[in-house]
């Protein structure tokens, strides 16, 4: 019995060959260059059983087979079996101008038994086919589904083409040889591992199973076409022999049985023609190839360690990431100096406070992100956003092929527990599909902190104890279903989600005064629907909307005022350890929204695109506390807002791709509606509608295959957000009358890439960037009470660098990274003119990152891996006020920083399951950390993480 996959291929005649097209790539499939045999399952033999199984290949750079995905299952162990010798595959990469490129194989494993009796003699493995294909680039390629006439049936004649391959894997009677078959002779039919090539027979001989031997490289196929005609082989002879006798043991016996399994030669009327497309940029190249001012920052590495979004984040050049304590904190996003939400985020397109996993970005689960797109500055239209310093897409659910199922599990320090669990299934035949996954997060967060307390005799004295009220936890779900690559829509999938939070408040701020009875919580739930589809003249159109409602409470109704030992010290005269009040806010916010993108591509260097985005906000809530009390309560005031942002976007690709050029023109409108509470306590409308228009363009120039220059503008609106405007009912206050922010944005970036060569490969960037802002919106306040303020112009000049190197064969990669920014008040009159050319304060202007992987394949097993990583950080101490405010000796400063992290992870792949463990050090040498004002973070912590992919 033999189990065994058909590579084929061919050129075609030369007078069936089509020109290559002008100016297209030169394209080169992938080739077999190591063949695995696989182990008739002992089940299905037993029953006798067949089967075929459809598998989807996916090939690296190197011609390693990195994922081998059961398109078709077959069950009975047949799909185990195909799947474990695949991963053993070798193939020389696919190349696109002679650059091996990543592809996408479609590959049958097709697993026979032996005919009986006489029949055995007859041979012909029917020849099976295999697709390549690109899930981005399909030029010089077919259209799936396009054939050519295979050999014998209209092909070119036999003396122009190549004999097929057969790789086989059989079980029954042991052997210990491997044995090749040709078109004239035949292997004996003993337990062998065999493989059938054009002109030879191996031995075949009895005794201990053996290995199989590998296969030889298919013939290359004619890069100008990617589909070729399989050869016509000759039909095998063989002799039946009385079962009773030995094996044979030398080159070319006769020894066929009956009964005995057998491997032979193709017979060409199973034979079909074979498609291969070479895959092409991925997403992620395509972005960082395009004009846009974009960086992409992939996850395969960082989801293996114990770390959470903003530190994945924070490594990137021009990006602070700063926290206010540890897993849960209020985390605060800077990007090229503009920060908070003057930064969009967004998941698959849905802004990240609509996703259902709460407004702070650092509580993503890593492990559900495939890859993040930071935007510098200026922002495609396709995200509807009205941001004034950049957005970052983390996409999610760009794979969506096959069944999946992934868990990860993380154990660390301070009691951390961070727990997450994906699958997802696609059923081909009717495109209909599911995804579900979950998530949970859990800590004390009981790290050290310094502090000063006061000792016997009330002297303060600096102690290093442990945080005592800073919990967090949070937890989260989501199931999506729909419908994936059908020819009415490419996707149409429903999501529902629902997610909570819990997190006590330790301290104000600055860290000075400790609360013991301080808690914040929130919950959210809703909907999206997203449709996507491609139709004919080139019209694309991509859609989603939805509805969110969250509900935040936050409550200080404690009696006591605490010390930083957890103790209750003084019972205080009223409830309220912030505002010398008892506070009990619940707010609830209904928010629907929707996004419209449609793309007209006129031809194939011109392209129009039109992206719509309203979004419709309404509030309401109480202090339960103060209506207690019988007070006026504002927060049971009107509260809408409705946002309406509209972008045109045109790109004009010239010079034969090297110039790529986007112009684009967005309008933001915003109307809100408001009741204000006067000092009178009264309620008097504070409405406003705002129309502001923006405009930008972005240049992308290849001045060779390695370097290419960009250069990018947008004048800039951003609009006050329903958080801004009305508070967050936690720790901000509402208000009524901000006004939008604006900003001209410029950049200049200069990028290298080299292609794989004997000393592996180079990159680096350079980019300069401007920031002209007026109206800037800053929080403004004291203790645990802040309101939004238009407080400032702001002016911010800077650049970054970055370079890095890859080894030859991945065993050493190099990066390092490094930020100055320059943001600095131009004000000359309002509360902060007389700061006029400091810079902002509590914001550092030096940043630095490095790291190092060392990995090693094939350590104890020839699937497996091993990675040491290394991280360091560098920030530049910094003010936390304005420069000129106090003496030298008197100013609040934050110390320069140096942090470094170190992980071990190993990875195991099997034929079911790919594992990984990662030990993971933060802060190595347990350096004192500090973020906003001076809020002291973790020190050493050491983390453990599994993860299991299925």
């Amino acid at each position: 019995m033999a189990a065994g996959p058909v590579l084929a291929g061919a050129p075609q005649a030369e007078d069936a060959q089509p020109a290559p097209a002008a100016q297209r790539p030169a394209v080169e499939p992938p080739q077999l260059l190591e063949f695995a045999a696989a182990v008739y399952p002992a089940q299905a033999e037993q029953q006798r059983l067949e089967a075929k199984v459809l598998l989807r290949l996916t090939i690296d750079a190197q011609g390693a087979v990195t994922q081998a995905e059961v398109m078709e299952p077959a069950g009975h162990g047949f799909d185990e079996a195909a799947r474990e010798a695949a991963l053993r595959f070798r193939f020389m990469p696919a190349k696109r101008d002679g650059v091996p490129m990543p592809s996408r194989i479609a590959y049958s494993y097709e697993f026979r038994l032996p005919e009986s009796g006489a029949e055995a003699a007859r041979t012909g493995t029917p020849v099976t086919s295999q697709t390549a294909s690109s899930g981005t680039d399909s030029s010089s390629a077919p259209a799936a589904g396009t054939r050519v006439p295979s050999s014998g049936v209209g092909s070119s004649s036999p003396a122009q083409t190549t004999p097929a391959q057969t790789g086989h894997a059989s079980s029954g009677a042991p052997s210990s040889a491997a044995a090749q078959t040709t078109p004239a002779q035949t292997a004996a039919p003993s337990s062998v591992a065999a493989q059938t090539t054009p002109a030879q027979t191996g031995p075949a001989s009895s005794g201990a199973r053996s290995a199989t031997t590998p296969a030889q490289p298919a013939p290359p196929m004619d890069a100008s076409s990617t589909t070729a005609s399989t050869a016509t082989a000759a039909q095998a002879a063989q002799t039946p022999r009385d079962p009773t006798s030995p094996s044979p043991v030398a080159s070319g016996s006769e020894a066929p049985s009956s009964t005995a399994p057998v491997a032979s030669a193709p017979d060409a009327t199973f034979e079909e023609p074979i498609e291969v497309t070479v895959e092409g940029e991925s997403e992620a190249e395509r972005r960082r190839n395009s004009a846009e001012a974009v960086r992409v920052i992939e996850t395969e590495q960082i989801q293996r360690e114990a770390v959470d979004l903003g530190q994945a984040l924070s490594r990137t050049e021009g990006i602070t990431v700063r926290r206010a304590g540890g897993l849960g904190s209020r985390a605060r996003f800077s990007l090229a100096g503009l920060s908070d939400d003057q930064i969009r985020f967004f998941i698959d397109g849905v802004p990240l406070e609509l996703a259902g996993y709460g407004p702070e970005f650092a509580n993503v689960p890593v492990n559900f992100v495939q890859r993040m797109e930071v935007y510098q500055g200026v922002v495609p239209v396709r995200f509807g956003a009205d941001s004034l310093g950049g957005a970052v897409q983390i996409v999610t659910t760009e794979d969506v092929k096959g069944t999946r199922a992934a868990a990860s599990y993380e154990i660390g320090s301070f009691d951390t527990h961070r727990l997450t669990l994906s699958a997802r299934h696609q059923h081909e035949p009717t495109g209909l599909f599911v995804r579900a996954s979950g998530f949970f997060d859990s800590t004390p967060n009981d790290y050290r902190v310094d502090v000063e307390v006061p000792d016997d005799r009330g002297r303060p004295t600096l102690t290093s104890l442990p945080r005592f009220h800073d919990a967090f936890r949070a937890g989260g779900g989501s199931v999506e279903a729909g419908f994936v690559d059908r020819p009415w829509a490419r996707r149409l999938l429903l999501r529902a989600f629902a997610s909570t939070l819990s997190k006590e408040i330790q301290h104000d701020v600055t860290m000075d005064t400790p609360y013991g009875d301080v808690d914040s919580s929130s919950a959210s739930g809703g909907a999206t629907l997203r449709f996507e589809q491609t139709y004919g003249s080139g019209i694309t159109a991509d859609a989603v909307g939805g509805y969110v409602y969250r509900r935040s409470r936050f409550t200080d109704l404690g009696t006591c005022a605490y010390d930083w030992f957890g103790r209750c010290t003084i019972q205080l005269p009223q409830p309220g350890e912030i505002e010398s009040r008892a506070v009990e806010r619940v707010v609830a916010q209904h928010t629907a929204f929707a996004r419209l993108n449609v793309g007209w591509t006129l031809s194939e260097d011109h392209a129009l695109r039109l992206a719509i985005s309203p979004t419709w906000v309404t509030r309401d809530g109480e202090d339960r506390a103060l209506r207690a009390r019988g007070a006026i309560d504002a927060l049971t005031g009107e509260r809408r807002v409705f946002n309406f942002v509209t972008g045109l976007e045109y790109e004009h690709d010239a010079l034969d791709g090297r110039l790529e050029n986007i112009a684009f023109l967005k309008d933001y409108i915003q109307s809100s509606r408001a009741d204000l509470l006067l000092p009178s306590n009264e309620f008097a409308p504070a409405d406003h509608d705002l129309h502001y228009l923006g405009v930008g363009d972005s240049l992308r120039f290849r001045l060779s295959e390695s370097l290419t220059a960009k250069a990018s503008y947008e004048w800039a609106s951003r609009m006050p957000r329903p958080d801004e405007l009305f508070g967050d009912g936690i720790l901000f206050g509402e208000n009524l009358l901000l006004k939008p922010e604006r900003s001209h944005n410029v950049n200049l970036e200069l990028t290298l890439a080299t292609p794989e060569s004997a000393r592996g490969t180079f990159r680096g960037s350079v980019l300069g960037f401007g920031r002209l802002v007026d109206d800037f919106i800053h929080p403004v306040g004291r203790e645990g009470y802040f309101t939004y303020q238009n407080v400032i112009t702001a002016r911010g000049l800077g650049a970054t660098g970055a370079v890095g190197w890859t080894s030859p064969g991945k065993l050493l990669v190099l990066d390092v990274n490094a930020t100055f920014q320059d943001l600095r008040n131009t004000s000359t009159e309002g509360p902060f003119g007389e700061f006029e050319g400091q810079r902002i304060p509590n914001s550092p202007h030096i940043l630095g990152n490095g790291s190092a992987r060392l990995n090693w394949t094939g350590v104890v097993s020839p699937r497996d891996e091993l990675s040491l990583a290394w991280h360091t950080r560098y920030v530049h101490a910094f003010f936390r006020s304005w420069e000129q405010l106090g003496s030298a000796e008197t100013k609040h400063q934050i110390d320069a920083q140096w942090l470094h992290s170190l992980a071990l992870t190993y990875v195991t792949r099997t034929s079911r399951a790919t594992l990984s463990w990662t030990v993971d050090v933060q802060n190595l040498t347990d350096a004192d950390a500090y973020d906003f004002f001076g809020v002291q973070r973790p020190g050493r912590s050491v983390a453990a993480k599994l993860i299991a992919e299925l």
